[in-house]
């Protein structure tokens, strides 16, 4: 169950694809270089697959343990946090100001993905400290950055994110957690939060607790809710943890998967009320909030790409190892299963749906560094479109991508894979949460067909079909055999993409129909841009191959996305019929009807 780091298909994508250098144009990245972005891959996934890995399957065992509102995390957690706080890899893609390294937000995607492949339930972790790093960076006021940053952006400290309620998951305007004004300029938060990732463990000295609550005489829904910043222990004059504050964990899930990854219920209040500090204004929780979920967001979706990687990986082993009857192409008996037609499939589904999702995820990523950094305020300004009609794309497509290929490296496991000492089980474990937490599929599905489609009048989906035909006439054009091939399927998908954009689209359409297809659409989109993703990087393999370079990689590459063309693009075409159908046959059966 090794794990190795896929740089050479990181690099691939983010420097041949994407140009991750052309971010020097805006000068924010003056150092940036290929040989710097390979060094931090090279290093940050030494990091992964030497330190995390080897604790992944021990870790899931192991669970944690919860006594007397404490958490113990697995053996040889905190030794790899204090390595990860060593290397400075909490604060990669944060500014140097604030105490980052000052590389791009797509090379801290990248790293993301390799720390959620080596090791999931410890990755979180600091995922939710990256999320209080955008917010406190952002928004936070002087004395809370001088007070807090620096330990958060070191990994000295962690953060975690209260939202969820017992009677409130994704209907947030229901949250209880009251905050009352203390008289001297802080806050007293009673309440409890349910699905507190990472809220109490023993890898750092303190926890820094960001929290929904409503203030008193607060309107109702989310209107009324407002962040405040509740430290585990209150710091004394010095800045440092003093007396322990009125919040604790009062017991700790047990779920499907991420069994090492201490999942708590938080109490605040008891005695008194927790002690907290507003960030930002009241009434401006929600807006504070979604900094950090939209970070979590697209983490999420590089988790998902990474869950899928590791399965990939040892399922390819497997199949290499595994001998089982005759096949095909060798006079080997028995032969290796990766010799059997449709184990080949599989793994190639696999391969192609992985480069697809991370495609998305680090085009995601780019987008937001150019949106950031870029002067030009009309640039700057398409680039903040392009980020975020891709956030919901490359959380979903990254999450059910991950589910998908657990499943798929199960099966090539075959009997063995349902076994749980062969360890295939526990990636499909761990990837199901992906699509339900930080906001579930189905929201992201209604964010895209309710908000993304129609802001800025529809320009930026106008932006993005537009650069995909320019792929499918530059496909065309090529003088490859598969190119052309990979252009046409591209393009019916294309055509399909439109047409269901226009329907969707139409103001006269029935906000009921809208909802009924947003799920449905939102695949489609995915599978076409993932494949747009793919057939750039068949142009930029053909490239390498014109320039004598890494032919059997370039080779490879173009085989890939004529590969995704024939199996999925082929497909999208006939994909209209539940997005047309509309919501009347979802209705037209009673709830009576539905049942036993």
């Amino acid at each position: 169950m090794t794990y190795v780091a896929p740089v050479r298909d990181l690099r691939f994508i983010l420097e041949d694809v994407l140009s991750l250098e052309s971010l020097t144009d805006t000068g924010a990245f003056e150092d940036l270089s290929s040989d710097l972005t390979a060094a931090i891959l090279e290093e940050g996934g030494k990091f992964c697959a030497g330190v995390l890995a080897p604790l992944n399957h021990s870790a899931d065992q192991f669970g944690t343990q919860f006594s007397d509102g404490e958490v113990i995390t697995a053996p040889g957690f905190k030794e790899a946090y204090a390595q990860f706080v060593q290397g400075g890899w909490q604060g990669l893609s944060f500014a140097e100001a604030d105490g980052g390294m000052g590389l791009p937000g797509a090379l801290g995607v990248a790293f993301q993905e390799m720390l959620q492949s080596a090791n999931m339930a410890f990755g979180l972790g600091p995922m939710l400290t990256m999320g209080a790093l955008e917010v406190l960076s952002h928004v936070g006021t002087e004395e809370q950055r001088a007070l807090y940053l620096p330990r958060l952006m070191s990994g000295e400290w962690s953060a975690s994110m209260n939202l969820t309620e017992p009677q409130a998951g994704s209907d947030v305007g229901a949250l209880r957690t009251m905050a009352k004004p203390a008289g001297d300029g802080s806050w007293l938060i009673d309440g409890q939060k349910i699905f507190i990732t990472w809220g109490e463990h023993d890898c750092t000295p303190n926890i820094i607790h960001l929290v929904l609550a409503r203030t008193p005489d607060a309107p109702a829904g989310t209107k009324g809710l407002s962040l405040f910043l509740v430290p585990k222990f209150l710091l004394d004059d010095a800045g440092e943890p003093g007396p322990r504050n009125d919040v604790r964990a009062i017991g700790v899930e047990h779920k499907l998967g991420i069994h090492a990854s201490p999942t708590c219920v938080m109490e605040y209040g008891g005695n008194g009320g927790a002690k907290g500090w507003l960030i930002g204004n009241e009434g401006q929780g929600m807006a504070m909030m979604f900094i950090m979920m939209n970070s979590a967001r697209l983490n999420v979706g590089a988790q998902g790409v990474g869950i899928a990687e590791r399965a990939y990986q040892q399922a390819l082993s497997y199949a290499r190892e595994r001998t089982q009857g005759r096949a095909v192409n060798t006079p080997d008996y028995p032969a290796a299963i990766i010799h059997h037609p449709d184990v080949r499939r599989m793994l190639m589904t696999m391969k192609v749906k992985i480069a697809a999702a991370r495609s998305i995820c680090l085009a995601c990523a780019m987008a937001a560094d150019q949106a950031a950094h870029t002067k030009d305020e009309e640039a700057a300004k398409r680039a903040r479109a392009r980020e975020e009609l891709l956030t919901p794309l490359a959380k979903t497509y990254g999450s059910e991508v991950g589910v998908e290929v657990s499943s798929l490296a199960l099966q090539v496991h075959g009997g063995m894979g349902y076994i749980e000492e062969t360890g295939a089980a526990q990636h499909y474990r761990d990837a199901r949460i992906t699509p339900i937490y930080e906001g579930t599929n189905g929201i992201q599905a209604i964010d895209l067909v309710g908000r993304k489609l129609n802001m800025m009048g529809g320009q930026p989906m106008s932006d993005l079909i537009a650069e995909m035909r320019q792929a499918v006439s530059d496909c065309a054009k090529s003088d490859h055999d598969d190119l052309p091939a990979i252009g046409a399927r591209l393009e019916a998908a294309v055509d399909t993409l439109e047409d269901a954009t226009q329907w969707l689209r139409d103001p006269a359409r029935d906000k009921a129909d809208v909802l009924a297809a947003a799920t449905p659409y939102q695949s489609l989109v995915c599978d076409t841009v993932g494949g747009y993703f793919l057939a750039q990087g068949a142009l930029a393999a053909g490239r390498l191959l014109e320039a004598g370079q890494e032919e059997d990689f370039a080779r490879d590459r173009i085989i890939l996305a004529h590969y995704f063309g024939e199996t999925v693009l082929s497909a999208i075409p006939g994909k209209t019929g539940d997005i047309f159908a509309g919501a009347t046959l979802l209705f037209a059966i009673s709830e009576a009807g539905l049942g036993a």
